[in-house]
């Protein structure tokens, strides 16, 4: 609606102008004053100077809607990037509340397990990467696993505490038995 009201306007404005020029031609409607602008003399008759008003408005025109035209691109993208930052700034909240959760969970279920078990390993008992049934997950995979003392010692040695004679201690496989004396 705006927009046919603007071009009938515009219609409008463009016929006065042309009736205008026109009808102020001739040799009966010179100028009688000399007029100047810029150093540019002005010659003719009033029909030129009408016209010459007329393009210096159509080109203010044009500058000033190329001005509002930016200001209002400015102003949108402004908008959008506000509301971008309220959005983000929303999704960062919310991830933290839900991280935040996790972590009271997880303390949670540490410290109800801990209980429950009473005299079981204490949280720095267990080889880290390993969960409850001893198996490793997979973050710690293919990472370091320091061996323990039984695992480490030869079982012979690990059921008496010493080596057997001739037979280093590091030597032996961890699946032979000791030889007997």
């Amino acid at each position: 609606m705006i927009i046919i009201i603007g071009l009938v306007i515009l219609v409008a404005a463009v016929v006065a102008g042309v009736a205008g020029v026109l009808s102020n031609d001739g040799s009966g409607h010179a100028l009688s004053h000399p007029f100047a602008v810029f150093g540019y003399h002005v010659t003719g008759s009033t029909g030129t100077l009408f016209l010459y008003g007329i393009v210096v408005g159509a080109l203010g025109l044009l500058g000033l809607s190329m001005l509002l035209a930016g200001a209002r691109r400015t102003s949108r993208r402004g908008r959008d990037a506000r509301r971008g930052l309220r959005q983000s700034r929303r999704e960062t909240a919310a991830v933290t509340q839900d991280r935040d959760d996790l972590i009271s969970q997880r303390d949670t279920a540490r410290a109800d397990t801990a209980s429950t078990l009473g005299n079981g390993p204490a949280d720095g008992d267990s080889h880290p990467g390993e969960n409850g049934s001893g198996q490793r997950s997979m973050r710690h995979l293919f990472g370091r696993r320091s061996a323990s003392p039984e695992a480490a010692a030869p079982p012979a040695q690990a059921a008496t505490g010493q080596t057997a004679p001739g037979i280093p201690g590091g030597d032996v496989p961890a699946g032979a038995s000791a030889p007997s004396e």
